[in-house]
């Protein structure tokens, strides 16, 4: 029988999927994670990989039209930072795909197909859930130092 995680803390924000609301979530999810008492280099980490995660919903989940990005962020007993970021666009129709190193579906040549694997280098889990025309879930995990002093 799976154990049921339980959370010392959570919160969510949703959000207009516009550039200028990457740095919005890069200083949300900083702020949630200053309870943990995380580490500089854990609060860069996870920040990095939110800026990844929203920049793909940006780009590739919504191309250009208007949509939500839910943000959802929890902190459990065991000391892991779990940061959900949910889109409702257009969805990926392969996920393992577009998780290989250098794949993009942006023809245009700005973006270089790193997204994932930095959300990956930057986390101890990412899982990535999705249906075609439904949207996308990224889960991102990261085991948070613990200073009990």
């Amino acid at each position: 029988m799976r154990r049921k995680t339980k959370y010392q803390n959570s919160a969510e924000i949703v959000f207009p999927a516009k550039s200028q609301n990457e740095s919005l979530a890069r200083s949300v999810v900083s702020s949630f994670l200053m309870q943990a008492n995380p580490t500089i280099e854990e609060i860069s980490d996870l920040k990095c990989a939110v800026s990844e995660a929203v920049t793909n919903c940006i780009v590739h989940g919504y191309a250009g039209t208007q949509g939500d990005i839910k943000m959802k962020m929890k902190l459990t007993e065991d000391g892991d930072a779990i940061i959900d970021i949910i889109d409702k666009g257009c969805g990926i129709e392969d996920v393992e795909l577009a998780m290989t190193p250098m794949f993009t579906t942006n023809t245009d040549g700005d973006r270089t197909g790193m997204g994932f694997t930095v959300m990956q280098t930057f986390t101890d889990k990412t899982k990535v859930t999705s249906s075609a025309g439904k949207g996308t879930k990224v889960r991102l995990i990261k085991k948070l130092q613990r200073d009990d002093t």
